[in-house]
């Protein structure tokens, strides 16, 4: 699950998501660690690395408006895009990945084709 979120949503990345960044790694360290990290800068950082390299996506979209939207900047003239499915996390998703609830508390329940984690 931590791995998802990171390579979906904290620090996305094009294409496989089987191979961890360094950083993503760190991050994965410092959140199991308890270490706490700057995610505005890291996500600066992301940001102009993205908007360095010729075939990116600027990431950190749905983030972004939620910020604007807070701080009550206006967004006209921008196209609004609809999350997908997948982009979204709720009670179906963490079932989905294996994930169930018991108890009051989430727990990891591989069907008999994927391998304990």
């Amino acid at each position: 699950l931590l791995h998802h979120l990171i390579v979906h949503q904290i620090l996305p990345t094009g294409g496989g998501y089987a191979k961890l960044s360094r950083m993503q790694v760190f991050l994965m360290w410092c959140i199991l660690s308890k270490i706490e990290f700057c995610f505005p800068l890291l996500m600066l950082k992301t940001m102009v690395r993205a908007f360095s390299q010729k075939k990116s996506v600027l990431p950190f979209g749905s983030i972004l408006t939620k910020v604007f939207l807070h701080f009550h900047i206006r967004l006209e003239g921008e196209v609004a895009t609809k999350l997908k499915k997948e982009d979204t996390y709720n009670k179906s998703t963490l079932n989905r990945m294996g994930w169930k609830k018991q108890q009051g508390i989430w727990t990891y329940c591989p069907r008999a084709d994927q391998a304990p984690r």
